[in-house]
């Protein structure tokens, strides 16, 4: 059966309830259908405020040594800073190291630190609103296909927490920010690289 696409208003309206998205749970913004069922889960609670760019400097933004943070590399490591809002790849045979600056979530509450691990890669994610998400905007669609308009960018990460994801993001101002209600956001073209350089069993620590 064929999905028959929002009409312009609906998507007028979505995309402009999209501004305030969370780089989405993912820790954030990814549903997918069985999330759809957890109420519990709102990846857009708009934030209090706009959240002026990060001004960044040698300390906060720097390259990392991978052995504080893993026992080993086996199967690739990411480390995601929160506070300076920066994800770390080191791949296996360490002749590969990555930095990316990216989103991360509103406030502490929203934030989940601790290990878990890549355990599924899909490029060109879809994305679903939650029932209480559907219950607050009657005029969201149910489903938004991979595309433009779809809140995790080009491709997702899924980790072993559910409905935690690290994505792309089509809305650039959110990378360097607290934007996010869970999920760790980065530019497509970085995402698009370590969507590459991973594979499900890739460890991943939040600190």
């Amino acid at each position: 059966m064929t999905r028959k696409p929002f009409s312009a208003p609906s998507r007028r309206l979505f995309l402009a309830g999209t501004t305030s998205l969370l780089a989405a749970p993912a820790l954030g913004q990814g549903v997918t259908d069985a999330a759809a069922e957890d109420d519990s889960y709102d990846p857009l609670r708009p934030p209090p405020e706009a959240e002026p760019p990060v001004k960044r400097n040698i300390s906060a933004f720097r390259a990392k040594e991978w052995r504080p943070y893993f026992d080993n590399l086996r199967r690739g490591a990411i480390l995601v800073d929160i506070d300076s809002r920066a994800l770390h790849y080191w791949s296996e045979d360490q002749s590969i190291y990555k930095l990316f600056p990216s989103s991360v979530p509103l406030s502490d509450d929203l934030t989940r630190r601790g290990r878990t691990e890549i355990i599924r890669k899909v490029e060109g994610p879809s994305w679903s609103p939650t029932p209480n998400m559907r219950k607050r905007n009657p005029e969201w669609p149910a489903h938004i296909p991979p595309g433009p308009d779809n809140p995790l960018g080009t491709h997702a990460l899924y980790l072993s927490w559910q409905y935690y994801r690290i994505h792309g993001t089509h809305d650039t101002r959110k990378i360097g920010r607290r934007s996010s209600n869970g999920c760790i956001g980065l530019y497509n073209e970085h995402i698009a690289q370590l969507f590459a350089l991973t594979k499900p069993g890739t460890q991943v620590l939040l600190i």
